[in-house]
């Protein structure tokens, strides 16, 4: 199956350069672009893509309240929505984590990380950047001081939810607890059910909030 995707950065180049990698991919299309944030939702609108990877900082518009808009209650299409960010966006990643974001990808990101997030949020996984992963969640991280909270999590649970928290994907967890995919994926509905989450990457900010990735 092809993923549709939507490419929103108001910098010409950037989005040329990042049609282009995806362009070599057989299994990714890219439908549609947007420079801004309203003509990213009208895009959004009109081409229903599974995918948009989406700027932060923009004109109009900002990536987050384009991402607030295609998320809000009663729409019709939502797709999945991977932040595209730079190391000076982190109060605004901070905000996307709670907005829906399933991933932050940094600007200058390679061409198989680029295809890698495009096929992770579009299988409902997450991918952060690792060399933004620790950086942007530790900053959820509870003063040293503070009591630890109380976990509903069950021990394997609570592996899988350290090794979300460290940008792993279902994959690369299944093969460190030598467990199979299929029993990630079902850990981690488990895991959703239990913290009231959205998706890994608010996993993610719940295991540095609650000290759990520490």
């Amino acid at each position: 199956m092809t993923i549709r995707v939507l490419l929103a950065d108001d910098q010409a180049i950037v989005r040329t350069g990042m049609g282009m990698i995806l362009a070599a991919e057989d299994d990714i299309e890219v439908v549609a672009q947007a420079a801004d944030g309203v003509a990213a939702i009208q895009q959004s609108e009109r081409h229903r893509p599974d995918v948009v990877l989406m700027d932060i900082r923009m004109p109009r518009l900002n990536g987050i309240e384009a991402l607030r808009h295609l998320h809000r209650p009663g729409v019709v299409h939502t797709p999945k929505v991977v932040m595209v960010t730079t190391f000076d966006d982190d109060e605004y990643v901070h905000q996307a984590l709670h907005h829906g974001a399933c991933g932050f990808l940094l600007k200058d990101a390679g061409p198989r990380l680029l295809a890698e997030a495009v096929r992770s949020a579009a299988s409902g996984e997450a991918l952060i950047s690792p060399s933004i992963t620790v950086r942007l969640l530790q900053q959820f991280a509870r003063p040293a001081v503070a009591a630890p909270r109380p976990s509903p999590l069950s021990q394997r649970e609570t592996e899988v939810v350290a090794l979300v928290s460290r940008g792993h994907t279902n994959t690369e967890i299944g093969a460190a607890l030598h467990i199979g995919t299929g029993t990630v994926k079902s850990h981690l509905t488990n895991i959703q059910a239990k913290l009231g989450v959205r998706n890994r990457v608010e996993i993610a900010a719940w295991a540095w909030e609650s000290g759990l990735a520490r």
